[in-house]
């Protein structure tokens, strides 16, 4: 997250609006961001030394090492960021993060096993978010039963385990598949 509220990810990958833009173009902490951009880009873009005539073959492996490690640092960023606690605190937690407690909710449903979960911030970035999670159940569960238990644990585990307020939960069941059988006095 930016200084000035912008999140960094989001200022690299999207194309910018025309609000996006005349924020961008006055705001130093973007500016940089998108300098800094701009030389990562560069360092690992190959270019062939003066006077080679090899068309970047006779680059220094050290450097390619440090170009190719730039590209995946780059690559290991950990996603948008969501808001904590009340709209007048300036909590955020990253999207991978909270959707790894959100899930393990899902799993911890006796037949539900979580896959996918996304997690939507309401426009303007502070207040509610809404939760979709896909999940497969047992086949011989009762499947709405099991989303409701699944809705009620992730808002559980929102609220209790990252003071995240959830406006919606949607449960999406992908699969059915098989459970053990177990043996009887079991």
């Amino acid at each position: 997250m930016l200084p000035c509220g912008r999140d960094l990810a989001a200022l690299w990958e999207e194309p910018l609006s025309g609000a996006d833009r005349a924020h961008t173009s006055v705001c130093p902490h973007c500016t940089a961001a998108l300098d800094d951009l701009a030389r990562l880009r560069d360092a690992v873009r190959p270019d062939p030394r003066p006077g080679d005539g090899d068309g970047g073959a006779g680059t220094d492996a050290a450097a390619l090492v440090e170009r190719i490690m730039g590209v995946v640092r780059l690559e290991l960023r950990p996603g948008r960021t969501l808001p904590l606690g009340e709209p007048d605190e300036d909590g955020w937690i990253y999207e991978a993060v909270a959707a790894k407690v959100l899930r393990s909710a899902a799993d911890s449903v006796p037949g539900v096993r979580s896959g996918s979960c996304r997690i939507r911030p309401e426009p303007g970035g502070r207040g509610p978010v809404h939760v979709h999670i896909e999940v497969t159940v047992g086949a011989a569960r009762a499947l709405r039963e099991r989303a409701q238990r699944v809705r009620r644990r992730v808002r559980d585990a929102a609220d209790a385990e990252l003071g995240m307020e959830v406006a919606s939960v949607d449960v999406a069941v992908t699969d059915l598949h098989e459970e053990p059988e177990q043996e009887d006095g079991a």
